[in-house]
């Protein structure tokens, strides 16, 4: 999950003032206080707390939570590198399921992210702490895979907890972005995402790199090494703009939106979107080395996709503001994912049509879930409901993230045989992902035959 996704997150309230616009740092009684005393203690107030939007501390703040963003979410981002090298370990090679190492990472943030949230919101004060305790989290999951001599301890370890890691430190840290940047928060934002696609651009090559030259033990030492030494001296400036006295509001969500039957509509179709989605990022490495390409050119594939991603967040971030509509974007977005998963890449027996193919499902594929922010608007203007939306569909991803493995495993053959649609062996993978996307889309399409099926 990246930045965007999650941009819903609102920020800790009170009942006396405007907390995003405001500068209120104290809470004093002003009933035996002057009128003319009331004005110096309103200047006093804004000239100690920090202003939002702009500044040297809202900027670095910004900057050290791109740096987390992209350090701790480009390597999970770059699995499929991994997976590639792991599939032709003696060690590991034959296992069916390599693929969940991967999948449990990313799968743990989005089907953690409501409970994670729910804590952020209701006990702000230990963001800081929150920070401090999945730092360690992370970096020892990639110590302790490091020491791995099967996939079940992969699993447990660069899967499940590195992942709890990121869970626990992350959300804590877009609360704090939220709180920095109120009118410019999609700038912000903007910045965070880019920070996760240029990350996935360059950590393929490294990871590629890393394993060729060292091997999976010293390369994962190496990496967690890395994030400490980068990250480490930067928690300090991860501070929150409000004090503590002001961040203990809890909030209570609206859930009204559960009575709309939209968001069960949009539920189905985020479900089997996430369902397929994973695959690509997950088998593109493995398919190139099938057809007799190096892993160098396997990582270049991921890159572009993570190239492409950015392009198509911004993109279909620009146009959901522009008011197409909504269902419009879902059905583009899936349909042309569908396609080019079952033409491009399952035709596919050289570099070029693999690079294209990255290019496009990244751009329409990772483009969909900024539509989550639309969706969201569209079945309730309350922001607590739409950080309850999010969380949702967020955790629809995470369920299909943590069935890529176990399905893939199921799906796989293998014998592959070159003259074969999609080599035979990732038949079953290339037709699971384009019939998941085509019936996101159908769901979509549903909804609009509903009135002539009900008048007939």
């Amino acid at each position: 999950m990246n930045a965007m996704e999650l941009e819903s997150i609102p920020r800790p309230l009170t009942q006396e003032v405007n907390i995003e616009q405001s500068s209120v740092v104290l809470e004093i009684p002003r009933d035996n206080v002057s009128h003319h005393d009331n004005r110096s203690l309103d200047r006093g107030r804004e000239q100690l707390l920090a202003p939002a939007d702009h500044g040297r501390r809202a900027w670095i703040l910004l900057i050290v939570a791109s740096l987390f963003e992209a350090l701790f979410w480009g390597f999970p981002l770059s699995f499929g590198v991994f997976q590639d090298y792991y599939s032709q370990h003696a060690s590991f090679k034959g296992d069916k399921n390599i693929s969940v190492i991967g999948t449990c990472g990313t799968a743990i943030l989005y089907l953690g992210s409501p409970f994670t949230t729910s804590l952020v919101l209701r006990y702000p004060k230990y963001r800081s702490l929150m920070v401090w305790i999945g730092w360690p989290i992370a970096i020892g999951g990639l110590v302790g895979a490091s020491f791995a001599k099967d996939v079940p301890t992969l699993i447990a370890t660069q899967g499940v907890l590195y992942g709890t890691g990121i869970l626990i430190l992350y959300f804590p840290i877009l609360s704090f972005v939220n709180e920095w940047f109120v009118r410019k928060r999609g700038l912000a934002y903007g910045i965070l995402t880019a920070s996760t696609g240029a990350s996935g651009i360059v950590f393929p090559f490294i990871i590629e790199a890393l394993l060729s030259s060292f091997g999976y033990a010293r390369a994962l030492q190496s990496i967690a090494v890395a994030l400490a030494v980068a990250t480490f001296p930067l928690i300090p400036l991860l501070k929150a703009r409000l004090p503590v006295s002001q961040s203990n509001a809890s909030q209570r969500i609206n859930f009204s939106f559960l009575m709309n039957p939209l968001f069960y509509l949009y539920s189905a179709a985020n479900t089997l979107q996430g369902l397929g989605y994973w695959f690509p990022s997950l088998f593109l490495p493995s398919f190139a080395t099938s057809i007799g390409l190096s892993a160098s050119e396997g990582a270049l594939l991921l890159a572009l996709f993570s190239f492409a991603q950015i392009l198509g967040q911004v993109s279909f971030g620009y146009l959901s503001d522009k008011r197409i509509p909504l269902d419009a974007l879902i059905v583009v977005a899936t349909v042309v994912s569908a396609v080019s998963s079952f033409t491009i890449w399952g035709l596919a027996r050289s570099l070029a049509p693999l690079i294209a193919f990255s290019l496009i499902y990244g751009l329409f594929g990772a483009g969909y879930v900024v539509l989550w922010a639309r969706m969201g608007s569209a079945l309730s203007d309350d922001p607590t409901a739409a950080l309850a939306t999010f969380s949702a569909f967020a955790f629809e991803k995470g369920v299909g993230n943590v069935l890529a493995g176990p399905i893939s495993a199921a799906l796989i053959s293998s014998p592959t045989v070159l003259s074969g649609y999609a080599l035979s062996r990732y038949k079953g993978i290339i037709v699971f992902t384009g019939v998941c996307m085509f019936l996101s889309s159908l769901t979509i399409g549903a909804w609009y035959l509903r009135p002539k099926i009900i008048t007939r």
